[in-house]
This record gives structure tokens, C-alpha cells and sequence, in this order.
């Protein structure tokens, strides 16, 4: 297929699109910055210098590339060593998963391209009941007040692109790590600046750089429109997994931290991931699209990526 892909230098990306050319599709890849022409033609791909908040560059390139498909993994997350606001951090973020999102679905009308499919993450569910979610459970009513903005755009893009395109996917990531993906965080934990907050009963999912590119690419070929948990299959707390992280990584084990000095240095928004958040299932994915991720569970992901 033709398959028209955003993003394509980002962590996700750079996996992303010499997969789809392997699988024998015919990858046109947009970037923001010149500079990155040569890389995405060494991936395999047509290269587009684009940004996807100019809505007539986006038609011309969208219409010139004639895509089956189009993914979208538009980000702007160059530094994440501080999450005390969220909503500073995601603004341009943001904005590429608000307006970007609407260009790409004008520009998928236009060109008649019946399957889109963009970048969510498991951030979007409610705090509350079971510490695993399906795609079926509600989404978090009340987001930390410095997220509201960064929520309501994870939640645009869930909602919208089922909406507007024939055959719209979301993809919820659970947390990226791997080869160029999550670096600011585990230079952290080497640095014990990452504690573990507030007893760390917050339940995570982790998913591998690579696994997600796998899942993305099965969705590009297969599986009924609608939204899909992207994670592994060992949803852990804090407590768990980041003492771990730290030991496979050489590192001493993490201090911890009572919540209300969390919130005092790190922030509500982090202090509520620490204590609050909720893994996902990964079931529809695996039976609906057919994808299996590689590292089934952090342990020997974290093990394979930072522990040699």
C-alpha cells in the first residue's frame, strides 16, 4: 500500500518506517526540518519537508503521495527531564494533536484515503477502580489541572479520528522505552532523581520502541476502526519496576519520597502517575490486529535495553 507517515524521525518513527518498507509499502515520510531529508531516505522512504500545522503544505503533500493509509505520530517532546508542568512541556504537542490532527484528516478527505491512524497514550483513564483498563473503561473526569490541556488533547485525538475518517485507529501507548525512546528517564534513575513517591502503588504499562512500531505497522494493514491498548503484558507499580530499572541499569536503588514533598518538588502531575495511575490490557490488540510484542513483559525489555 501507499502509506503517508508523519512524524517519521520521531522515537516512533524512526522504528516505524523502515518496517513498513520492509513489509513492501510505499512509505512517503514528512519532516519538520531539512536537515533530516537524507535520514528518512536512508530509512527507504520519499521524503517531505512539512509541518503539520501548515494546512496547505500537509494538503499538497497528502494529495501528491495519493496514501492508502495515513499515520499520524506528529510530536514535539525534545526535553521531558520535568513534568511540573505538563501543559508547558506538550504545547506545541498539543497543538499538532489538535489543529495537526484536523489537517491531516482534511487533507485524508481529499485525497480520499480511507484509513488513518494516530498516536494516543494510556495516560487518558480514570484513576479509580481496577489497576488494569480496557478500552472499554472510562477516561480520568478530572486530569491534574497542570495536564488539562495536554489531556483534552490526548482525548481530541481519540475521539475525533474514529469519528472523521472511514476507518480511524487510535493507538494508546503505554509508556515508550528502548533504542532513542525514554533516555531523559533513565538518566534520571542513574542520577537517583526519580524517587519513588508516596509508597509507588501507581500501576504503569511499558511498551518496547520496537514493539510499538510493530503494533502500528499491524494496524496500518488490519483491524477494525476504533482505539487499541498498546502495552505489554505486565502492568506493574512503581515499586516495582523502577527499582528494577535502576538495578539492571548499574544504578543505586531509588530514594523514596512521602507524596506531599513529591508534590512540593516533582509536581501534582507526577505524584498522581507515582500513586494514581492505571496499566492497560493489551488483549484487543493482540487478538484483533495480531500483534504480539516482542518483550512481553519490562523485565526483559529493561534487561535487553540498559542492561547489556
Amino acid at each position: 500500500m501507499r502509506v503517508f507517515v508523519t512524524g517519521a524521525t520521531g522515537a516512533l518513527g524512526r522504528h516505524l518506517v523502515p518496517r513498513l518498507v520492509a513489509a513492501g509499502h510505499e512509505v512517503t515520510a514528512t519532516t519538520r526540518s531539512p536537515g533530516k531529508i537524507a535520514a528518512v531516505r536512508e530509512m527507504g522512504a520519499e521524503p517531505v519537508v512539512a509541518d503539520g500545522l501548515d494546512s496547505k503544505a500537509v494538503l499538497v503533500a497528502v494529495e501528491a503521495a495519493a496514501p492508502d493509509v495515513i499515520v499520524h505520530e506528529m510530536t514535539a517532546l525534545s526535553d521531558m527531564r520535568s513534568l511540573r508542568n505538563v501543559d508547558k512541556v506538550f504545547a506545541t504537542t498539543n497543538v499538532l494533536r489538535t489543529r495537526g490532527t484536523d489537517n491531516l484528516l482534511a487533507a485524508a478527505t481529499r485525497a480520499r484515503t480511507r484509513r488513518f491512524v494516530a498516536q494516543g497514550h494510556n495516560f487518558v483513564y480514570e484513576r479509580s477502580g481496577g489497576p488494569v483498563k480496557t478500552e472499554d473503561d472510562p477516561r480520568d473526569p478530572r486530569p491534574v489541572p497542570s495536564a488539562a490541556r495536554s489531556m483534552a488533547a490526548i482525548r481530541y485525538v481519540d475521539e475525533t479520528v474514529p469519528r472523521s475518517a472511514p476507518e480511524g485507529v487510535v493507538l494508546r501507548y503505554g509508556t515508550f522505552y528502548g533504542p532513542g525512546a525514554s533516555e531523559p528517564m533513565l538518566e534520571m534513575v542513574r542520577k537517583r532523581q526519580m524517587p519513588v513517591i508516596g509508597g509507588g502503588t501507581g500501576v504503569w504499562s511499558f511498551v518496547e520502541i520496537t514493539d510499538a512500531a510493530a503494533a502500528t505497522a499491524a494496524a496500518v494493514e488490519r483491524g477494525a476502526p476504533g482505539v487499541y491498548n498498546v502495552g505489554d503484558s505486565d502492568p506493574a507499580p512503581v515499586a516495582e519496576w523502577l527499582p528494577y530499572l535502576a538495578e539492571v541499569a548499574g544504578a543505586k536503588p531509588p530514594l523514596h519520597m512521602p507524596a506531599w514533598l513529591g508534590r512540593l518538588l516533582a509536581g501534582e502531575f507526577v505524584v498522581t502517575q507515582m500513586t494514581e495511575a492505571r496499566g492497560i490490557s493489551n488483549e484487543k490488540a493482540r487478538k484483533e490486529l495480531g500483534w504480539e510484542p516482542r518483550y512481553a513483559s519490562w523485565r526483559e525489555g529493561f534487561r535487553a535495553w540498559v542492561g547489556g
